[in-house]
């Protein structure tokens, strides 16, 4: 952890960043008081998270996985750009390849993610809420949790349950996903902003 008694964090984001933009946003309004954003790497342009990044002074990084040889080279450059700026923990807001074992090595329990469904179920895709739908539920949900080497597992931080309307479709359901994804991300970070401070405070 940095001197200054602030997190520092990376966010990874490889679509246009809805919740990327939000989470800056939040920083930008100061929501939180013991972390800071030192860096965005993101792929897609545009990027509404990294053009807010750049309005605001937030450092950005684009980088395209289609430029390196494999997805192992891909993040070994992501490892080496986030080693270089000393971040504490990386959160992946709508980062669409898996994290191999390279990069989990370099960042051992460091890389959060965010899943639109209530771990366990509907896990291993990238159409969750979708899948929610199709099956029935009648709740549904919204997890984070710090990522492993097994795809959509790892420890859980937080998470919120999103109730199903029988009328409800994506798009319907979508924005409420929106919302409260916004809030448990926020949540999220505090949480590992009492757990890292508590083990200073010890």
């Amino acid at each position: 952890m940095n001197t200054e008694q602030k997190l520092n964090w990376a966010i990874l984001v490889t679509g246009w960043g809805r919740n990327a933009r939000d989470t800056i946003e939040a920083f930008e309004k100061q929501k939180l008081k013991k972390s800071r954003i030192s860096l965005v790497l993101y792929e897609q342009e545009p990027c509404g998270a990294a053009e807010l990044a750049q309005q605001i002074g937030i450092e950005t990084l684009q980088l395209y996985k289609k430029d390196f040889d494999n997805l192992i080279s891909y993040q070994k450059r992501l490892i080496d750009e986030i080693k270089k700026r000393d971040i504490d923990y990386i959160f992946m807001l709508n980062f669409k390849y898996v994290i191999k074992d390279e990069m989990l090595t370099a960042f051992p329990d460091r890389i959060i993610n965010i899943h639109p469904s209530l771990f366990p179920s509907f896990l291993g895709t990238k159409t969750a809420i979708q899948d929610a739908l199709e099956y029935g539920v009648k709740i549904t949900g919204i997890t984070t949790h710090i990522i492993d080497d097994k795809l959509d597992e790892g420890t859980i931080l937080c998470q919120v349950p999103i109730e199903v309307m029988e009328e409800d479709t994506f798009d319907t359901i979508y924005p409420k996903f929106v919302e409260k994804g916004g809030e448990l991300i926020i949540k999220t970070i505090k949480v590992i902003e009492n757990k890292c401070f508590k083990e200073v405070k010890k």
